[in-house]
Protein backbone atom coordinates (compact mmCIF):
# COMPACT_ATOMS: atom_id res chain seq x y z
CA UNK A 1 0.00 0.00 0.00
CA UNK A 2 2.89 2.44 0.66
CA UNK A 3 4.79 1.94 -2.48
CA UNK A 4 1.67 2.07 -4.06
CA UNK A 5 0.95 5.50 -2.20
CA UNK A 6 4.35 6.55 -3.30
CA UNK A 7 4.00 5.34 -7.37
CA UNK A 8 0.90 7.58 -7.28
CA UNK A 9 2.36 10.55 -6.08
CA UNK A 10 5.27 10.17 -8.45
CA UNK A 11 3.03 9.94 -10.92
CA UNK A 12 1.16 13.10 -10.34
CA UNK A 13 4.54 14.65 -9.51
CA UNK A 14 6.37 13.87 -13.25
CA UNK A 15 2.80 15.46 -14.46
CA UNK A 16 3.72 18.62 -12.99
CA UNK A 17 1.89 18.31 -9.21
CA UNK A 18 4.28 20.39 -6.60
CA UNK A 19 1.97 19.16 -4.30
CA UNK A 20 2.21 16.06 -4.59
CA UNK A 21 6.16 16.27 -4.78
CA UNK A 22 6.24 18.15 -1.75
CA UNK A 23 4.23 15.04 0.41
CA UNK A 24 7.01 12.83 -1.21
CA UNK A 25 9.37 15.27 0.63
CA UNK A 26 7.46 15.21 3.72
CA UNK A 27 7.40 11.73 3.95
CA UNK A 28 10.91 10.65 3.25
CA UNK A 29 12.56 13.78 4.32
CA UNK A 30 13.23 12.24 7.63
CA UNK A 31 14.66 9.12 6.19
CA UNK A 32 16.83 10.93 4.03
CA UNK A 33 18.02 13.54 6.86
CA UNK A 34 19.18 10.67 8.88
CA UNK A 35 20.97 8.87 6.40
CA UNK A 36 23.13 12.01 5.14
CA UNK A 37 23.66 12.55 8.79
CA UNK A 38 24.83 8.92 9.83
CA UNK A 39 27.11 9.11 6.73
CA UNK A 40 28.60 13.08 7.08
CA UNK A 41 28.64 13.10 11.12
CA UNK A 42 27.32 16.46 10.45
CA UNK A 43 24.39 18.05 11.02
CA UNK A 44 24.88 21.11 8.38
CA UNK A 45 26.19 18.74 5.93
CA UNK A 46 23.09 16.33 6.15
CA UNK A 47 20.80 19.62 5.85
CA UNK A 48 22.68 20.39 2.15
CA UNK A 49 22.79 16.66 1.10
CA UNK A 50 19.10 15.95 2.18
CA UNK A 51 17.91 19.27 0.38
CA UNK A 52 20.52 18.27 -2.78
CA UNK A 53 19.33 14.36 -2.82
CA UNK A 54 15.25 15.91 -3.07
CA UNK A 55 16.80 18.32 -5.75
CA UNK A 56 18.02 15.72 -8.18
CA UNK A 57 15.41 13.53 -7.02
CA UNK A 58 13.20 16.66 -8.82
CA UNK A 59 15.27 17.25 -11.57
CA UNK A 60 15.27 13.41 -12.51
CA UNK A 61 12.21 13.04 -11.31
CA UNK A 62 11.16 11.74 -15.45
CA UNK A 63 13.98 9.28 -15.24
CA UNK A 64 12.09 7.02 -12.76
CA UNK A 65 10.15 4.16 -13.63
CA UNK A 66 8.92 2.65 -10.96
CA UNK A 67 11.58 -0.43 -11.17
CA UNK A 68 12.51 0.01 -7.76
CA UNK A 69 10.50 1.66 -4.71
CA UNK A 70 10.71 5.69 -4.97
CA UNK A 71 12.13 5.31 -1.30
CA UNK A 72 14.98 2.86 -2.52
CA UNK A 73 15.62 5.50 -5.82
CA UNK A 74 15.99 8.41 -3.21
CA UNK A 75 18.08 6.16 -0.59
CA UNK A 76 20.56 5.70 -3.89
CA UNK A 77 20.30 9.23 -4.92
CA UNK A 78 21.39 10.72 -1.42
CA UNK A 79 24.10 7.66 -0.88
CA UNK A 80 26.17 9.33 -4.06
CA UNK A 81 25.54 12.64 -3.13
CA UNK A 82 27.14 11.29 0.72
CA UNK A 83 29.61 9.22 -1.02
CA UNK A 84 30.93 11.88 -3.42
CA UNK A 85 30.67 14.80 -0.59
CA UNK A 86 33.29 12.51 1.41
CA UNK A 87 35.73 12.11 -1.54
CA UNK A 88 35.61 16.18 -1.87
CA UNK A 89 36.31 16.16 1.93
CA UNK A 90 39.17 13.53 1.65
CA UNK A 91 40.49 15.70 -1.30
CA UNK A 92 40.06 18.88 0.04
CA UNK A 93 41.94 17.90 3.25
CA UNK A 94 44.64 15.90 1.52
CA UNK A 95 44.99 19.68 -0.70
CA UNK A 96 45.27 21.83 2.78
CA UNK A 97 47.72 19.55 4.17
CA UNK A 98 49.77 19.83 0.87
CA UNK A 99 49.45 23.21 0.83
CA UNK A 100 49.89 23.47 4.63
CA UNK A 101 53.20 21.94 3.45
CA UNK A 102 54.39 23.90 0.75
CA UNK A 103 53.44 27.15 2.72
CA UNK A 104 56.18 25.74 5.08
CA UNK A 105 58.31 24.91 2.54
CA UNK A 106 58.26 28.08 0.53
CA UNK A 107 58.63 29.84 3.45
CA UNK A 108 61.90 28.32 4.04
CA UNK A 109 62.98 28.16 0.87
CA UNK A 110 63.18 29.98 -2.60
CA UNK A 111 59.62 30.09 -4.39
CA UNK A 112 60.79 30.43 -7.68
CA UNK A 113 59.27 26.40 -8.96
CA UNK A 114 56.12 27.55 -7.61
CA UNK A 115 56.52 30.72 -9.59
CA UNK A 116 57.39 28.68 -12.68
CA UNK A 117 54.62 26.62 -12.57
CA UNK A 118 52.15 29.42 -11.90
CA UNK A 119 53.87 31.50 -14.67
CA UNK A 120 53.58 28.09 -17.01
CA UNK A 121 49.81 27.63 -16.55
CA UNK A 122 49.01 31.59 -17.34
CA UNK A 123 50.59 30.66 -20.51
CA UNK A 124 47.97 27.83 -21.59
CA UNK A 125 44.83 28.39 -22.59
CA UNK A 126 42.07 29.19 -20.86
CA UNK A 127 40.46 26.03 -21.42
CA UNK A 128 43.62 23.33 -20.96
CA UNK A 129 44.21 25.73 -17.97
CA UNK A 130 40.63 24.88 -16.70
CA UNK A 131 41.37 21.30 -17.35
CA UNK A 132 44.45 21.06 -15.87
CA UNK A 133 42.91 22.94 -12.77
CA UNK A 134 39.84 20.41 -12.56
CA UNK A 135 41.69 17.09 -12.93
CA UNK A 136 45.35 17.35 -11.30
CA UNK A 137 44.72 19.98 -8.58
CA UNK A 138 40.76 19.77 -8.04
CA UNK A 139 41.33 16.54 -8.69
CA UNK A 140 38.07 15.37 -10.57
CA UNK A 141 37.61 13.03 -13.22
CA UNK A 142 37.60 13.23 -16.68
CA UNK A 143 33.90 13.14 -16.84
CA UNK A 144 33.43 15.70 -14.00
CA UNK A 145 35.82 17.87 -15.18
CA UNK A 146 33.65 17.23 -19.06
CA UNK A 147 30.69 18.01 -17.06
CA UNK A 148 31.66 20.90 -15.97
CA UNK A 149 33.48 23.14 -18.89
CA UNK A 150 30.32 21.81 -20.59
CA UNK A 151 32.17 19.27 -23.27
CA UNK A 152 32.92 15.81 -23.68
CA UNK A 153 35.81 13.41 -21.70
CA UNK A 154 37.54 13.37 -25.19
CA UNK A 155 37.87 16.88 -25.37
CA UNK A 156 38.96 16.86 -21.72
CA UNK A 157 41.54 14.44 -22.38
CA UNK A 158 42.66 16.52 -25.54
CA UNK A 159 43.20 19.49 -23.64
CA UNK A 160 44.98 17.74 -21.01
CA UNK A 161 47.29 15.93 -23.31
CA UNK A 162 48.28 19.38 -25.26
CA UNK A 163 48.73 21.39 -21.95
CA UNK A 164 50.64 18.89 -20.57
CA UNK A 165 52.93 19.35 -23.01
CA UNK A 166 52.83 22.58 -23.59
CA UNK A 167 54.09 22.73 -19.45
CA UNK A 168 56.93 20.53 -20.10
CA UNK A 169 58.16 22.53 -22.42
CA UNK A 170 57.59 25.45 -20.18
CA UNK A 171 58.99 24.33 -17.58
CA UNK A 172 62.04 22.77 -19.27
CA UNK A 173 65.21 23.78 -17.67
CA UNK A 174 67.81 24.77 -20.29
CA UNK A 175 69.88 21.45 -20.54
CA UNK A 176 67.69 19.48 -18.50
CA UNK A 177 65.93 16.42 -20.17
CA UNK A 178 63.32 15.79 -17.17
CA UNK A 179 59.76 16.51 -17.97
CA UNK A 180 57.68 18.11 -15.67
CA UNK A 181 54.19 16.54 -16.01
Amino acid sequence: MVAADDNGRVVQSQQGDQEAFESLIRKHQRMIHSLCYRMTGSMADADDLAQETFVQAYLHLANFRAEARFSSWLYRIATNLCLNWQKRAARQQRLQRAWGEQERESSQSDDLGTRRVQDALLKLSPKQRAAIILTLYDGLTHAEAARALGCSETTVSWRLFAARRKLRRFLKKPGSTAAIV
